[in-house]
């Protein structure tokens, strides 16, 4: 959703590992990353965090490939999984620290506009979870709540 509401190109994004198999050189077990995965979401970690930490700090290119189950999937068997999707949370949190600096600075209204922006991605993307079924058909974005769906 980079070039959703400008002319630039978007972000750049990561590249994934060339090859979709288990290294050589890697000499852990699949039981061993779920319970490490399982260990740093506890912690507080984010499944795209527990992504970047396994693959910083232990050398693991993918979970998948090694478990055959995404981050997710392991948090879902687990019941660690959060109530709002990673992304939809990120949008939010924009959203409550654009709000709270409007309230500082009622004039700037390129802020305003920006906010507008990311409140309608906010929509649009709730919108599909609730198709998917990843959010309850009821769930409702409301700027008063937002800070409270963050915790």
């Amino acid at each position: 959703m980079a070039r959703m509401h400008t002319r630039r190109k978007g972000q750049s994004g990561s590249k994934r590992p060339s090859t979709l198999r288990v290294p050589e050189w890697f000499d852990k077990d699949a039981a061993w990353v779920e319970e490490k995965v399982i260990e740093l979401a506890k912690a507080g970690n984010t499944p795209s965090m527990i992504g970047m930490i396994l693959r910083d700090q232990y050398g693991i290119p993918l979970v998948r490939v090694i478990t055959g189950k995404r981050v997710l999937d392991i948090l879902r068997e687990n019941n660690l999984e959060r109530q709002v999707p990673e992304d939809l949370r990120n949008l939010i949190a924009r959203a409550v620290r654009i709000r709270r600096h409007l309230e500082e600075n009622k004039k700037d209204f390129v802020s305003k506009r920006g906010l507008q922006l990311i409140e309608s991605k906010i929509h649009r993307l709730s919108k599909y979870y609730r198709k998917k079924k990843i959010l309850p058909v009821d769930w409702k974005y409301s700027p008063d709540q937002a800070a409270v769906l963050l915790r």
